[in-house]
């Protein structure tokens, strides 16, 4: 796989792995992979293998039933194949570990299996069902990158798609335990190199341990150079020996020497944390702070429960640059996010609907753009996929005038019903108040409410629209309002249904509850919060230019269209200067302004000087309109920055949502 211009591997599709269904030497069926030809496990004794070499190498049942930490225990593996290592570690830390305690599994797979090969294989085991049911249930879409798991409330698994060694240098994170596996050094000799071994030291923990199956000199050689001790002890069945060992002192991560100011501070103890904003990207923060034993307060001007029901839509989309970047990357890590999100989050479909979206494609210039994009993402159909006006016109339930793209992965939500769910998660409590200001101390943080009251908290997340930007911490973070108008019409009998959110300029979901949804309009630097009626037409008029058949199907059944008769909703949405978001700890714009002066006169003199930030104080900010997209994989991001576990994204696009990249640019370009 070749490296884009971004300096990552391309934003592409996986090849799945091919399977072969061949009788071992016990005469049972067992997966054999066809590139290879190397088995993934022993159907007569993989199971007890893998506890031999992986849990019991790594003396996984003491570790565990002695884990006192906060953060989670972390494995790393080189190849997943199967999930039979995984679901198995999952067995014993079950078994094993504290009520309290978590664990967290990173493993990366090059040849990821079809959802189909994957059941098959794990039905081997019928004692694992359970867990390999929830495996299924989430299995992504095999795309290049990281996929966030929830496999229970106590266990997540990071799955990194793509090569091992290359996975796991773009690994933000560190390892407790490594499982050395893969098809054997014979076999996939590409795998076991010595970049791999390094980039292992390099995400360790000190003590970090490791455990293989193989005792090929290569691997000694490699495991020594990179600043593992090893040795070896008894194998399993055949196997006569195999490999164990740890790393007493990993190598400086060496990463962070071109762009010191992104290093993260040190993790403090988090106990209660204070959440502002109860919108989207605060209230899924609150949630994924709760679900990992945080206290949340969260605070928000207004009680969303109270509005009651609003039949607001919105859409979960994307739309994805022709090159390249790592806005693009993030978004649509964020939407395959997203999508796994909700389905964990809401499997009754109560909240949101996976109706898919087209992007329609209205002007020659558009068609083109499109061609271009997917010549140069080869993505699986069912992430992206071209269609023809016939075939676009078929998924969406009425004509379209040109072709589109199509998202079958998109999807609809009540964004206020669900902000509402979330603020409900237990662990969490609503607090109705605005926030004046934010004093931080050594012992945590006090926030001063308008009404007079102050709250403590050990850290706090600011997670609001355009007033983000008004404590005195966050002053420096450019955010511009943005003011969008939605339209909504009450739908006569005889309406056609459907299909698909369809956007052009605007957008327009299938209507739920009898109420169709449409615009929005976009107003960058105002905040009126009043309908206007000039926006209704401009919103009828979009419609109009994107579903011309569906609006003389709206007038045949009596849909009174005129802009004055119309309802809707406001909302002031805000947005950064180079519309990515804001997720991470919020920089001292005073003293990065100070350690980092030098770069106004030569970019190239980094100063050997770690980024200083206001610790304990977090942004999650300027979603804009794919704040479907993006805030959910935020709040993650986040939460697991706040509770030291691996993050769900590549370090490149944990650095491109760093709230004090807009500093860095300004001090470069000497502003």
């Amino acid at each position: 796989m070749t490296t884009a211009p971004d300096g990552m591997p391309p934003l592409a599709g996986m090849v799945t792995a091919r399977l072969d269904w061949r009788r071992d030497d016990t005469g049972e069926e067992a997966p054999r992979s066809a590139d290879f030809d190397d088995v993934y496990f022993s159907r007569h004794d993989g199971r007890a293998e893998t506890e031999h070499v992986f849990l019991g190498g790594n003396r996984l049942p003491e570790r565990f039933a002695s884990w006192q930490e906060m953060r989670p225990f972390v494995i790393g593996e080189s190849g997943f194949g199967t999930g039979l290592n995984m679901l198995c570690a999952w067995a014993c830390f079950d078994v094993h570990a504290p009520a309290e305690a978590r664990l967290h599994l990173v493993s990366t797979e090059k040849f990821p299996l079809c959802r189909e090969d994957l059941a098959r294989a794990l039905a081997i085991w019928p004692d694992l069902a359970h867990r390999a049911q929830a495996l299924l249930a989430q299995w992504p879409e095999p795309v290049a990158g990281v996929h966030r798991l929830w496999l229970d409330p106590r266990v997540t698994l990071d799955l990194h798609f793509g090569d091992a060694a290359e996975r796991l240098v773009l690994l933000d994170g560190r390892i407790d335990a490594w499982f050395l596996d893969g098809f054997a050094p014979s076999k996939n000799p590409e795998m076991w190199q010595p970049k791999l071994f390094e980039a292992m030291a390099a995400r360790s923990r000190p003590g970090a341990t490791f455990a293989t199956y193989t005792c090929a000199g290569s691997v000694k050689r490699g495991l020594k150079a990179a600043g593992f001790a090893w040795r070896k002890v008894p194998g399993f069945g055949r196997k006569r020996e195999m490999l164990t060992g740890e790393i007493a002192d990993p190598p400086t991560d060496s990463r962070r020497r071109a762009a010191p100011w992104f290093t993260l501070p040190a993790p403090r103890p988090v106990r209660h944390v204070a959440v502002i904003g109860g919108g989207l990207a605060g209230a899924s923060a609150a949630a994924a702070l709760a679900r990992r034993g945080v206290t949340v307060t969260l605070i928000d001007r207004f009680d969303r429960a109270s509005l009651g029901e609003t039949h607001l839509q919105g859409a979960l989309y994307v739309k994805l640059a022709v090159d390249t970047n790592r806005q693009s990357r993030t978004y649509l890590a964020g939407l395959l996010h997203s999508r796994r999100w909700l389905e964990t989050f809401d499997p009754e479909q109560h909240l949101w609907r996976p109706s898919g979206v087209l992007q329609l494609a209205l002007s020659e210039k558009e068609q083109a753009r499109q061609a271009r994009f997917l010549a140069n993402h080869p993505l699986p159909e069912s992430v992206v996929r071209r269609l023809d006006a016939e075939a676009a016109s078929a998924v969406a339930g009425i004509e379209v005038p040109g072709p589109a793209l199509d998202y079958p992965c998109a999807a609809w939500v009540r964004p206020l019903a669900l902000c509402t769910r979330l603020a409900a998660t237990s662990g969490v409590a609503f607090r109705q108040g605005e926030v004046t200001a934010l004093d931080g101390n050594a012992d945590g943080w006090r926030l001063s409410l308008a009404d007079g009251e102050v709250l403590g908290a050990d850290q706090v997340v600011i997670a609001g629209a355009s007033e983000a930007a008004g404590f005195i911490q966050t002053a420096a973070l450019p955010l511009q309002p943005v003011r969008g108008q939605v339209s909504q019409l009450a739908l006569p009998e005889g309406v056609p249904t459907l299909g698909r959110v369809v956007c052009a300029g605007g957008y327009v979901p299938p209507a739920a509850d009898g109420v169709l949804n449409f615009g929005a309009t976009f107003a960058p630097g105002e905040t009126d919060p009043a309908e206007r009626e000039a926006d209704h037409a401009a919103n009828l008029a979009e419609l109009a230019r994107g579903l011309p058949a569906f609006v003389e199907a709206l007038r045949a059944a009596g849909a009174d269209l005129t802009p004055a008769r119309l309802t809707g909703r406001v909302g002031v949405r805000a947005a950064s200067p180079d519309k990515s978001p804001y997720a991470g700890p919020v920089p001292d714009a005073k003293a990065w302004r100070e350690d980092y002066a030098v770069l106004a006169r030569d970019a190239t003199r980094v100063p050997d000087v770690t980024g200083r930030h206001h610790e304990g104080l977090w942004i999650s900010a300027a979603h804009g309109s794919r704040g479907l997209a993006s805030a959910p994989l935020c709040a993650e991001l986040l939460a697991s920055m706040i509770c030291a576990e691996p993050l769900p994204l590549e370090q490149p696009l944990v650095d491109h949502l760093h709230p004090g990249r807009r500093l860095i640019r300004d001090l470069i370009q000497g502003k």
